[in-house]
């Protein structure tokens, strides 16, 4: 092959897998390198002339001009040195062109496996560089194999390949070779075998980034996704927030006739969404994010703890709650607060938790500071009440000991006579 041949099939190579021209010509000259100290016993002091204009290099291997000569695959006499040119000293460098032809077979094996490794290195690079460029991003892949024992399955994204294993999948959705399919690249790691991207479709953020491809208010900025929680193939609540007072951030991520979160209900295999409306005020945040419940107040903890007591009404214990906790668990998830959630009566023999008294002020989600006032001051007569029926409690008891008493001195007396 000559070197016109070997630059078009570098350009071939470059356009199908994408690694360039130049990366190849520096195997090369890295393959020559190798190849020339296997042949010339060591002697890896080569230049590599590179010209891209007239698609041509040249090889020199090179020596050092010496009086004696004990390696002659390194070494030149001066005199014959000097037959070369007048020019020439001691410790001068001579450089020889040699013709790549003349290589052993050896060196010719060794040469090829370099550029080889070149060409998967190259693909690797490429691998981790479309990845890199895609990461924590949704892409659309396309599905190559299944593994019909694992689930596993391998798709192609863009040039790369991506494995999705059965655990990152939502439910119990099933894909046949040729289906496009959305997935969220979580991290991309660079291990001894080449890159790897760690891609899923249970990810909270692989929700996220479905509003932000189907609400353009997400897009644009003018509607804010604050939090994700979810439990892939069951339930998803998402709080957002608008930062334009003309635009419901709520009625922005349903759409018209509920266009818009159906259309990713469906992409999620009939995933159910709570859309919630964010507030700065935890208690009415920690109250919407128990939707569909309806909470009657919410204690925040005194010792900034993020802890709160959420009160219900008694038949909605279990809505609060959710199937094995999960309502509950999404809301603490969604607001980053421990929530314990109690009925509206209380249990029974509950006593009052000093870091829920009434130095952490118990707040209701919808409430006023005049409802505030009245709240404490029912507290307070309720407070006087009971100490008042405990002062009539004390004096009914002492009433009956004082009777007691008298019953059974003269009960004493009967049995002395």
């Amino acid at each position: 092959m000559d070197t016109k041949e070997l630059y078009a099939a570098l350009t071939q190579l470059e356009k199908e897998r994408g690694i360039s021209v130049d990366y190849m010509l520096s195997q090369i000259q890295r393959a020559i390198v190798v190849a020339c100290k296997n042949t010339y016993g060591g002697n890896e002091d080569v230049t590599v002339v590179i010209d891209k204009e007239k698609e041509d290099f040249d090889v020199y291997l090179n020596k050092e001009v010496v009086e004696e000569v004990f390696d002659p695959n390194s070494e030149i006499s001066l005199e014959q040195a000097r037959e070369m040119s007048a020019d020439y000293n001691i410790g001068d460098k001579v450089g020889f062109k040699l013709d790549p032809k003349e290589f052993g077979r050896i060196a010719i094996n060794t040469s090829r496996s370099i550029i080889r490794q070149g060409i998967r290195d190259g693909e690797k690079g490429q691998m981790l560089q479309e990845f890199q460029s895609k990461n924590q991003e949704l892409v659309t892949a396309v599905v190559e194999r299944v593994d019909q024992r694992s689930g596993a399955v391998t798709l192609r994204i863009g040039k790369a390949e991506a494995v999705l294993p059965r655990g990152e999948q939502v439910g119990n959705e099933t894909f046949t070779e040729g289906d496009h399919i959305k997935v969220y690249i979580a991290d991309v790691q660079d291990s001894e075998r080449g890159p790897r991207a760690i891609i899923s479709r249970t990810h909270p953020d692989f929700v996220k980034r479905l509003f932000e491809a189907e609400v353009p208010e997400i897009y644009d900025g003018t509607v804010e996704i604050k939090s994700v929680s979810r439990e892939a193939g069951s339930r998803t609540k998402l709080a957002v927030c608008s930062k334009d007072k003309d635009v419901d951030a709520v009625g922005a991520c349903i759409g018209a006739k509920g266009a818009r979160v159906g259309a990713i209900v469906n992409e999620l295999g009939g995933e159910k969404i709570d859309i919630i409306e964010y507030d700065e005020d935890p208690a009415k945040f920690i109250a919407a994010a128990l939707s569909p419940a309806t909470v009657v107040s919410v204690t925040v903890a005194n010792d900034g703890s993020r802890a709160c007591r959420v009160s219900v009404p008694d038949g909605q214990l279990s809505l609060a709650i959710g199937n094995r906790g999960q309502n509950a668990r999404l809301a603490a998830r969604l607001t980053g607060w421990k929530i314990d959630i109690r009925p509206e009566s209380g249990f029974y023999g509950e006593e009052d938790d000093d870091l829920f008294s009434e130095k952490g002020k118990t707040t209701e989600p919808d409430d006023e500071n005049a409802e505030d006032d009245i709240s404490e001051e029912i507290v307070e007569s309720e407070e006087l009440g009971e100490d008042e029926m405990l002062d009539e409690d004390e004096e009914l008891y002492e009433d009956e000991m004082l009777d007691e008493d008298e019953l059974f001195e003269e009960n004493e007396d009967e049995v002395t006579e």
